[in-house]
């Protein structure tokens, strides 16, 4: 095993480095004024049981995460195994990332997406600055799952299916 120099850590070698730990893949959604918004990310988190609350991580440099964090609200539709491409689709700078994108309106109008694992719509209660990036706290308003246990990963610079070991 390489131990690297604490104060030499460039960010080539951090992505490396923790690109050993698999991440789970979920586009965060939203809608303002009739207009949709989604964007990907890899950082969304449980935070607390009681009260109920998820976060996540959008850089500073997203287009998308203003117009969600205007809007007060966000909605995360955790990628199942198969969605690799909803994934790239999301991760793209196209004007309207639901074209098309099979999807449906939760209750309160969140876009989810169709053959999701799991979605989560919360409420945003803080944004905290942290480095290059945002920690966005919401309080869990709904969710659900569907039967479909294969979320989609990301690992070592790929993405893969996760399976369910009994």
């Amino acid at each position: 095993m390489t131990v690297l120099d604490e104060f030499a850590i460039d960010p080539t070698t951090f992505r490396k480095v923790l690109g050993c730990y698999p991440t789970g893949v979920a586009v965060i959604t939203s809608i303002n004024n009739d207009e949709r918004f989604g964007f990907v990310v890899g950082s969304f988190t449980s935070i607390s049981l009681d009260p109920p609350l998820v976060g996540f991580f959008p850089g500073k440099s997203s287009s998308s995460w203003p117009k969600i964090a205007e809007s007060g609200r966000f909605c995360v539709n955790v990628l199942g195994a198969d969605q690799v491409e909803i994934c790239r689709h999301f991760a793209g700078k196209s004007a309207d990332k639901f074209v098309d994108i099979a999807h449906r309106s939760s209750v309160s109008g969140m876009p989810l997406i169709d053959g999701a694992v799991a979605w989560v719509e919360c409420r945003i209660t803080e944004i905290k600055e942290i480095g290059d990036h945002y920690l966005v706290i919401g309080a869990v308003e709904r969710m659900s799952r569907s039967e479909e246990e294969r979320p989609l990963v990301f690992l070592n610079g790929s993405y893969h299916g996760c399976v369910a070991l009994v």
